[in-house]
């Protein structure tokens, strides 16, 4: 876990999720975020030789993330289970960890996640993969850029920073929206403002989004 974005990863014996929210005391715990829990496989540490944390991960499980499937639904111990939103991107800041590793780990990131049902989390517990998928998230950011647009509710605007947030993507995307919301046609563009933008309308958050397919 890490308590602030600069904050080295800490290794810990059990932690404690929370639903909805993220695992308690982890910077990315936030009810909007589709990005609450990284979890990465064991494989691809073994196959690139890297270093402990060297991924970031919240959690690491024996088991081979890259073609795992949004919505798909896991357990993790006795109570608390995740919900797969879609595949981590390697970005450039992994080669702070091992040269080169962003070009080398492919998709092999790992998985992101909400957490669906709180529980405690501990180290040896076993995974159970569910029957039955919850909706699924597409891996094109755009698309969920199009979807959190849909979702904005009549007569409000959300800002460059909430969309790119409850999308799942980095802030910098945020300078590629004005043509993604040229494509998209003046119905979705409406709906989403700059930060510098004045308030004609009320502004939503995203608050709600991911929570009202996993009801």
């Amino acid at each position: 876990m890490r308590s602030a974005v600069t904050a080295a990863p800490t290794q810990c014996d059990r932690a404690q999720a929370m639903a909805g929210c993220g695992l308690a005391g982890d910077i990315h715990a936030d009810p909007r975020s589709p990005r609450q829990v990284l979890v990465a496989g064991a494989s691809a540490y073994e196959a690139l030789g890297l270093p402990p944390n060297a991924l970031r991960e919240n959690l690491l499980l024996d088991i081979d993330t890259a073609g795992m499937a949004s919505g798909t639904v896991l357990r993790i111990g006795r109570e608390a289970s995740l919900r797969l939103s879609f595949q981590c991107e390697a970005c450039g800041s992994l080669d702070k960890h091992a040269a080169g590793l962003a070009r080398a780990i492919g998709g092999r990131r790992g998985v992101l996640a909400r957490v669906l049902a709180g529980g405690e989390i501990r180290v040896g517990d076993p995974v159970t993969l569910l029957d039955g998928r919850l909706p699924a998230l597409p891996e094109d950011w755009r698309e969920r850029v199009a979807q959190v647009l849909h979702a904005v509710p009549p007569g409000q605007v959300i800002g460059y920073a909430d969309l790119a947030f409850v999308a799942g993507v980095q802030s910098s995307y945020c300078r590629a929206f004005p043509r993604l919301l040229a494509r998209l046609g003046p119905a979705h563009a409406a709906k989403a403002a700059p930060a510098r933008a004045g308030a004609a309308l009320p502004r939503w958050d995203g608050s709600g989004f991911h929570a009202l397919s996993e009801s």
